[in-house]
């Protein structure tokens, strides 16, 4: 395992629905990290779910061609599904009893060398899809019993905030 963390579709809405408040904040500080330190990994599924999401089911749509350019941009953290990933999914979603598209994400995030998936969801547990607690962490950034390491044992500072318009990202 290494530093790659892998960052569920929730991550990617938050930080573009204007509506979010605080989810979008951190949402965003969560993807600018993983950007400047090249440590980002979605899915094709992820994706996909962002795409239709913020283009079809927010409040506020994000106009379709501003979200194929977001898509774009992310291609590069992509990892490829392939039989091999479903084929694992589906002993994922046996063992650790969850549904088929979160066992996807842990396939996915398995073969990035993820050690981390960030997500809002509370499923799936690491120590229930072939992780041990030492190897990964699943963060829900948004909840106060979630692990306070992100990056290098902390959240992304207020720094951020700060040069936002200097930087040089997708959100």
């Amino acid at each position: 395992m290494n530093d790659k963390t892998f960052v569920d579709t929730n991550v990617l809405i938050y930080a573009h629905d204007i509506d979010a408040g605080t989810k979008r904040e951190t949402a965003r500080a969560i993807l600018r990290d993983l950007w400047h330190s090249r440590a980002g990994v979605v899915s094709m599924q992820v994706l996909q779910e962002f795409y239709v999401n913020v283009t079809r089911k927010i409040g506020k749509p994000v106009p379709k061609l501003s979200a194929r350019a977001v898509v774009d941009s992310y291609t590069i953290w992509c990892v490829d599904t392939t039989p091999a990933e479903i084929a694992t999914a589906f002993g994922i979603e046996d063992e650790a009893k969850i549904g088929f598209w979160d066992a996807l994400i842990v396939a996915s995030a398995r073969k990035a060398g993820a050690n981390r998936i960030v997500s809002e969801d509370p499923q799936p547990r690491p120590d229930h899809c072939g992780y041990s607690d030492r190897e990964s962490v699943l963060i829900n950034p948004h909840s106060p019993r979630s692990p306070a390491a992100f990056s290098r044992n902390r959240l992304p500072s207020r720094m951020y905030r700060r040069t936002v318009a200097t930087l040089r990202w997708p959100v």
